[in-house]
């Protein structure tokens, strides 16, 4: 850049030099400088990253969630002023817990009523004003700040960047004055990364050793994964490491696998018969590793806690034992930790034994899934049948599961990593379908799949999304899983009263989502191919066809009916 440019318009500019490959935003009247700096820049020839149009925050808060999971690659979100930043902030709840890397950025309102340049125009300038906009997002971000002076640009977007990269990482926010975008800024700094580099911790040489010592010497150990491996670096050094000392691995509500599903030592999603028994217990980035209320651990037994903040301590009640804690990204920890063990003399003879029990469970348990998968292939079908069907359909290829209330991880068999995401532990309901557009966006050439319940797809303002998908080009295949209900709430209600009224009566107030809309009218609006399965024996010839559509570039729906589990 030779010249001053519009601040609006500099900082697409600097977030093209950090790296940044879309902004996805949502317009409002705190835009006209941002819009009129961008054509600016755009004139100049200036290198820029690409603005997706998207017309609700929650959606485009969630694409920038989901480009980041399969590419590593931060994105930045642009919203609203207040009101588009409360839209989004559900979705900033999901990446702050998820530890998902963004800049996120929203106007806000004109301070001033006349005479500067971009002073307030109309009501709403008025109405939008809060004492303090950034409480809305203040608990779901690393940083935030608001832009006082154009020239504090490259500088704060820089600082920015850093921090939202940072172990542990997470989202970061910026406030954008409408005053200050419609301001000249200097060209110094916009064009070139960031001055300030990302702090990437790793775990106490003496910690890790002694984390090694008790694994090795373990007899029952146990590894407890929820946010996979960190990379496929770390995905195939956890494999190995699980292989060579016969290490059982439970994906316990997992959203992220850490080893394929068909490993001899990946146990299932139940890890409560282990933890029992075990004496070494080493739990990777877990949230909520177990259910203190239904498992009971031994006297003796030593839990290690890893992951890129292994105690989670911007989460108030987390009281699960830590007797070594790692700190690090996982792939690092898991390799540190590889070679620490691998350095020190196993019991081979114990190893051998332990390897055979926990192989014979780990097969006894994959049968005891699928046949729970085929015997739910009627009419209506189970979530489980579904889960095998895609399953074989992505076997082989670069895929991506999106899970939200959809389909299950142990019925998919999946083996390699980054294909697969569940919901965020926080639940904020809406994420699955444009994650895996904004996965897909990122990632053209990966085959990429929504699979949300009824209720998830109502949540992720289809309408929305479905017309970004078309805009776009997003050819991602989405199968909503049609219960006709809050299956989820009608579980949790049936799981805290077992005995009770509700259970009783098979009455559950306030779950029905009857009459269920036609969901493939939703999708066809936006011209996406559709089809309603109702039958399980039918389900395999049309996730088939909705693949099809995929490779040919066109987005794809399947309205799935599936059995209420009562």
């Amino acid at each position: 850049m030779k010249s001053a440019i519009t601040a609006g318009g500099a900082i697409f500019g600097k977030l093209k030099a950090l790296g940044i490959d879309y902004v996805f935003a949502n317009s409002g009247t705190d835009f006209p400088p941002v819009i009129e700096g961008l054509v600016e820049a755009r004139r100049q020839g200036l290198d820029l990253p690409i603005p997706v149009t998207v017309p609700h925050e929650h959606a485009a808060v969630s694409m920038a969630h989901g480009a980041w999971q399969v590419t590593g690659r931060p994105q930045a979100v642009l919203l609203h002023t207040n009101v588009g930043l409360s839209n989004g902030a559900t979705g900033l709840i999901n990446a702050w817990c998820d530890q998902v890397p963004m800049i996120v950025m929203s106007g806000r309102t004109p301070v001033t009523e006349h005479t500067r340049f971009g002073a307030r125009t109309v009501p709403i300038g008025w109405g939008q004003e809060m004492f303090d906009q950034e409480a809305l997002i203040r608990e779901t971000t690393k940083w935030h700040y608001e832009l006082r002076f154009p020239e504090q640009i490259s500088d704060l977007l820089d600082r920015a960047w850093a921090i939202a990269n940072s172990t542990p990482k997470g989202p970061v926010y910026l406030s954008l004055p409408r005053e200050v975008l419609c301001e000249p800024c200097p060209p110094e700094g916009l064009d070139r990364p960031s001055r300030i580099a990302p702090v990437v911790t790793a775990p106490e040489p003496a910690a890790v050793q002694r984390a090694a010592e008790a694994l090795v010497g373990a007899e029952r150990p146990l590894i407890l994964s929820q946010r996979g491996a960190g990379s496929a670096e770390g995905f195939a050094a956890l494999s190995q490491l699980c292989d060579d000392f016969a290490l059982p691995l439970s994906h316990y509500w997992s959203n992220q696998i850490a080893l394929p599903i068909a490993h001899p030592m990946q146990v299932g999603s139940d890890p409560a018969p282990w933890l029992e028994e075990a004496d070494v217990v080493l739990v990777l980035d877990a949230l909520a590793p177990w259910f203190p209320d239904k498992v009971t651990l031994r006297d003796d037994v030593t839990v290690i806690q890893a992951g890129p903040d292994p105690l989670f301590s911007r989460t108030p009640v987390r009281m699960f034992p830590a007797a070594i804690t790692l700190s690090g990204p996982v792939d690092g920890t898991v390799a540190a930790l590889g070679a620490a063990m691998w350095a020190l003399p196993p019991d081979a003879a114990r190893v051998e034994a332990r390897r055979t029990v926990v192989a014979q469970a780990s097969d006894a348990a994959r049968t005891a899934v699928r046949a729970q998968a085929e015997a739910g292939r009627g009419a209506p079908m189970s979530k489980e049948w579904v889960a095998l069907c895609l399953g074989e359909v992505v076997k082989g290829r670069k895929a991506t599961v999106f899970h939200e209330l959809g389909c299950p991880l142990q019925s998919l068999m999946l083996d390699q990593p980054d294909s697969y995401f569940q919901e965020p532990h926080s639940g904020g309901l809406g994420w699955g379908l444009p994650a895996a557009m904004g996965a897909k966006l990122a990632d053209p050439e990966r085959l990429v799949f929504a699979t949300i319940g009824d209720g998830s797809y109502m949540f992720a303002n289809p309408t929305a999304c479905h017309l970004v998908a078309e805009a776009q080009g997003i050819a991602v295949v989405t199968l909503v899983l049609n219960n006709e209900e809050w299956g989820a709430v009608r579980h949790s209600v049936e799981g805290l009263y077992p005995e009770g009224h509700a259970r009783a009566t098979n009455e559950v107030p306030l779950t029905s989502l009857r009459p269920s809309p036609d969901f493939a009218l939703t999708a066809a609006a936006s011209r996406a191919w559709t089809e309603t399965v109702t039958d399980g024996a039918d389900l395999p010839a049309a996730l088939e066809r909705a693949v099809e559509a995929a490779d040919a570039g066109r987005q794809a729906l399947l309205n799935i009916a599936i059995a209420r589990v009562t």
